[in-house]
C-alpha cells in the first residue's frame, strides 16, 4: 500500500537508467510509521529507530553500488545489516522525484520567484513536460543579488557558492535560468546559453568554464538543493 502511494508521487519510469530506485529493501514491519530522510546515514537511522518508523523513504538510494558481503565493516554495510535485523523497508525514489511535475527540480526553480516556459532540460519521451532538471524564464529579469536572497530564503540557507562574470557582478539582470538537484554537471553539458545555472554541486574547471560563456553559477552544495522538499513531499 505504501508503494502504491508512492509510485504516483514519483513514477519510477521517470527515473535514471543508471539509478537505483524503488523499494530497495523489503522489510517484515506491518507499516504504521513511514520516515523522509535524504540520506539514511547511521545517524538518521538511529533517528528513525527511536521514532519506531517501520518504512524509510530515502531520497538517495541506500544501496547503490554492488553490495558483495554484509560484515558491518562500513558504514553502508552497517545501515543495512541494521534495517534488516529490525524488519525495516527501505524505498528511494531520488531521481524520478527530480523528475516528475511538482517534484524536486519543479520546487527548486520555484526559488528563483516567478518563471515562465518552465520545461525539462531532458524530457520523457512519453510525458515530454516530465523529466530531469528544468529550464526556464524569470518573469520579470533582476539582478543577481536579488536572485541569490531569493535561494537562500528559499533553501533556509545563510550563505551559497557563486561565481559569476564582471558583467553579472556589476548589477546585469538575469532571465534565462536552468536548475538542477544535486550534481547538475553531467546535465548543463545539454544547456546552450543561459544567465544562471542553478544546482548542488558542480566540478571546478566546468564552473569556470560557465562564467567564461558568461553565465553564472550557485552552487548551494549537494543536500540543500533537494532536503527543503521533505516537506512538501511528507
Amino acid at each position: 500500500a505504501v508503494r502504491d502511494a508512492l509510485e504516483p508521487l514519483a513514477p519510477l519510469r521517470l527515473a535514471g537508467s543508471w539509478d537505483n530506485v524503488g523499494l530497495l529493501i523489503r522489510g517484515i514491519r506491518p507499516v504504521a510509521r513511514v520516515a523522509l530522510c535524504i540520506d539514511l546515514t547511521e545517524e538518521v537511522l538511529d533517528e528513525i529507530e527511536e521514532v519506531e518508523a517501520d518504512f524509510v523513504v530515502a531520497y538517495h538510494p541506500t544501496v547503490f553500488g554492488g553490495l558483495k558481503r554484509l560484515a558491518d565493516r562500513t558504514p553502508t554495510e552497517r545501515v543495512v545489516a541494521r534495517l534488516l535485523r529490525g524488519g525495516r523497508s527501505v524505498y528511494s525514489p531520488h531521481t524520478a522525484l527530480d523528475a516528475v511535475t511538482g517534484g524536486v527540480a519543479d520546487w527548486l526553480i520555484q526559488g528563483l520567484g516567478p518563471v515562465r516556459e518552465v520545461r525539462p532540460i531532458t524530457p520523457d519521451p512519453a510525458t515530454p513536460d516530465q523529466g530531469a532538471g528544468r529550464l526556464g524564464s524569470l518573469a520579470e529579469p533582476v539582478p543577481l543579488a536579488v536572485l541569490v536572497s531569493r535561494i537562500k530564503a528559499h533553501l533556509g540557507l545563510d550563505a551559497v557558492r557563486v561565481a559569476a562574470p564582471r558583467a553579472v557582478r556589476e548589477g546585469a539582470s538575469l532571465r534565462h535560468v536552468a536548475v538542477c538537484p544535486g550534481a547538475g554537471g553531467s546535465l548543463f553539458e545539454q544547456v546552450g546559453p543561459v544567465d544562471l545555472l542553478l544546482t548542488g554541486e558542480m566540478r571546478h574547471h566546468d564552473v569556470l568554464a560557465r562564467v567564461g560563456q558568461r553565465s553564472a553559477v550557485v552552487l548551494t552544495d549537494h543536500s540543500h538543493s533537494e532536503r527543503g522538499y521533505l516537506r512538501p513531499l511528507a
